[in-house]
């Protein structure tokens, strides 16, 4: 039954006493309801591909994090090292180290006590480690000692159910002798990038990830900010100011590989800038960031109340007081939201990256930000092309220290952002 009526003179009324208005009335409830369960629906499947990602990469990439260490006794007093103790207690206790074949010592002394397939089960992660023990205490040299160590790769990978046959088989004698153990792997936290997956670390990386972050805000923030201070509230309205707001709103839309085209082409071919340095990097990410924050920026500083600016005004401020004593703080909290929504965009890109050089192979932690450096996305990338099946675990980890890193300089951000927050 139709719920209008038509009174005299034409016009039509509703119907309050037939029903048809309760069921018109619970149309519209089942509607809103229905509108709100998909919405809630969709909330719960984006939390559970979210659960799913981070329940998988730790899963895989909690491995990244241990490491199977093996123990060997070896005589240090009988075997065939030439090397005086007090060579270790100078200057000069890694060249001396690096001087002599630890690499034949490990391997004689595995091969006596495990038999024959022992000559795979250290890789250079293990010399490596060995010297540093020989550092830190050279009286082993007069002794026999029995020392732990990290095995290679594929006795790695074989340990933790993956590997092939003849070295799970490597693995179970070490069981049986109790020779094995997993430990925590705490120089994948201070190494840098290595050939042997044994030896990797994601310190090299971190650090020029942080670097590279550092310039990019510091040249994207304060030229972001007075450029959206002068758009909204010098800049006179014509159409060149109209061309420029269309020209930012598309940069803040162009692929970010286009970014880092223009940072290879003006920064390392044209400016002559040291090449996979965080300084470039940074300024190519700058480029990147500064119209995410520029439009954020005047929608923040749009949404201060006029009475705000009246006021000053009116009390005799200049144009110049109101804006940065009275508008500014007010609009802070606005733009970093868009400072971190830029800084969390540039903290994953890879693109970039890759075009001005950061894919080098850089063995040593950049010291600053004129080095040779890469980033943690570019690491991850370069780490997941590897062959060895030790680097999918190490590629997972890296992606986990990511993800922490990301969290770590967002939740800095929203501090800042909190704490001044201003409310009128």
């Amino acid at each position: 039954m139709n719920s209008l009526a038509q009174a005299p003179g034409g016009r039509f009324v509703s119907r309050w006493t037939d029903g048809s208005m309760d069921r018109r009335l619970a149309r519209r409830y089942a509607a809103e309801r229905r509108f709100r369960y998909l919405g809630l629906a969709a909330v719960a499947l984006s939390g559970l591909f979210l659960a799913f990602l981070l329940v998988t990469m730790s899963w895989r990439g909690v491995g990244g994090f241990t490491a199977t260490e093996a123990a060997v006794t070896i005589d240090f007093a009988r075997s065939d090292l030439i090397l005086d103790p007090a060579a270790l207690r100078g200057p000069q206790a890694e060249r001396a180290v690096a001087g002599v074949d630890l690499g034949g010592t490990l391997s004689t002394a595995a091969v006596q006590q495990f038999g024959p397939g022992a000559r795979e089960l250290f890789s250079g992660g293990a010399v490596r480690s060995l010297a540093r023990q020989l550092i830190a205490d050279p009286d082993l040299l007069a002794r026999r000692a029995r020392v732990w160590l990290p095995v290679s790769s594929r006795v790695d990978v074989a340990a933790k159910g993956e590997g092939a046959a003849e070295h799970e088989r490597m693995v179970e004698v070490l069981e049986q002798r109790d020779s094995v153990r997993r430990a925590f792997n705490a120089s994948f936290l201070t190494s840098a990038d290595a050939t042997d997956p044994t030896a990797v670390g994601v310190w090299g990386a971190l650090k020029g990830s942080f670097l590279t972050i550092v310039v990019t805000m510091a040249l994207a923030f304060p030229v972001g900010v007075l450029a959206a201070i002068y758009l909204e509230e010098f800049a006179r309205r014509n159409r060149w100011t109209d061309a420029i707001e269309v020209s930012i709103n598309n940069l803040a839309a162009v692929p970010s590989i286009i970014f880092g085209l223009l940072g290879l082409a003006v920064f390392l071919n044209l400016m002559h800038l040291p090449r996979s340095a965080p300084l470039v990097g940074g300024l190519t990410l700058a480029l990147m960031t500064m119209p995410v924050i520029v439009i954020a920026g005047r929608n923040a500083i749009k949404s201060v109340p006029p009475s705000i600016r009246d006021a000053a005004l009116g009390v005799g401020a200049s144009k110049m007081q109101v804006v940065f004593h009275h508008v500014l703080p007010l609009a802070l909290p606005g733009i970093l939201t868009g400072t971190i929504i830029g800084m969390a965009r540039a903290l994953g890109e890879t693109a970039p990256l890759l075009m001005i050089g950061m894919r080098a192979f850089i063995a040593t932690p950049p010291g600053g930000i004129t080095d040779p450096a890469t980033a943690l996305p570019v690491q991850i990338f370069l780490w997941s092309d590897e062959v060895d099946r030790a680097f999918v675990e190490k590629t997972s980890a890296a992606i986990i220290v990511l993800l922490i890193f990301m969290l770590m300089m967002n939740g800095l951000a929203i501090y800042m952002r909190n704490r001044f927050e201003q409310r009128w």
